[in-house]
């Protein structure tokens, strides 16, 4: 029996917006971002299935109102549509983290009710876009950021902000690309964490260089999301 689920973090009241909810981590991701601090996640092996997940989610029903499938990235998986089916007949809310790099297992989730609510990581654009995650998928990206907002889908879009990865120059440019495709709402930037292991060593970031809040705009309203 297969076991693609890494962990699952029992309780959050952080990861899914006015809903007490669960994470449920799968294992492997198709990035290799460099400031990602789930190494262990992205690069390990799974540890328990999918009975044993339902299993979890069945004994959380009355104390949980959320699930939210995370990572690595859980959109690679097969076994994330039957396990959101699973959720959603236990009356979850589903939320889903993910790079946006299949956007046709997000339209698969939304087309059959699956798909609460999606955390959308915008990672970069052009070459700062090669460079951080190590791929080459941001037309995927760009596929999904579309299918969201044509579909009404609720989502939000984030970014680790590192400042030796990203300059001014580059957030402006992604505010830009983000107002060219219509986004209209709240960018979340989280800083990157000094003093974790990263998959790629890291220089210490200096965070009080730069604020990005005042990179907002008339439809765009940057924020800062502290863990």
């Amino acid at each position: 029996m297969t076991k693609p689920i890494y962990s699952i973090t029992p309780f959050t009241l952080l990861d899914y917006p006015h809903h007490p909810a669960c994470i449920v981590w799968y294992a492997g991701c198709n990035m290799r971002c460099l400031y990602c601090y789930n190494s262990d996640i992205v690069l390990g092996k799974g540890k328990l299935t999918i009975e044993d997940t339902r299993y979890f989610l069945q004994s959380r029903k009355s104390l949980l109102q959320g699930v939210v499938f995370s990572g690595g990235e859980c959109t690679l998986h097969p076994t994330l549509i039957n396990l959101a089916r699973i959720a959603k007949e236990m009356g979850y809310y589903i939320k889903v983290d993910t790079n946006g790099t299949k956007p046709n297992v997000l339209k698969q989730l939304w087309d059959e009710g699956l798909l609460d609510y999606v955390a959308l990581d915008f990672k970069g654009i052009d070459k700062k876009y090669r460079e951080i995650t190590l791929s080459d998928t941001f037309a995927s990206f760009a596929d999904s950021l579309s299918l969201l907002q044509k579909n009404a889908i609720p989502f939000e879009v984030r970014t680790t902000w590192h400042a030796d990865l990203l300059s001014i120059e580059n957030m402006e440019a992604m505010i830009t690309y983000l107002d060219q495709q219509g986004y209209k709402g709240t960018y979340f930037i989280q800083y990157f964490m000094n003093g974790v292991k990263t998959l790629s060593p890291l220089p210490y970031a200096n965070n009080s260089a730069f604020n990005p809040v005042q990179l907002s705009t008339a439809k765009i309203e940057v924020e800062i999301r502290r863990s």
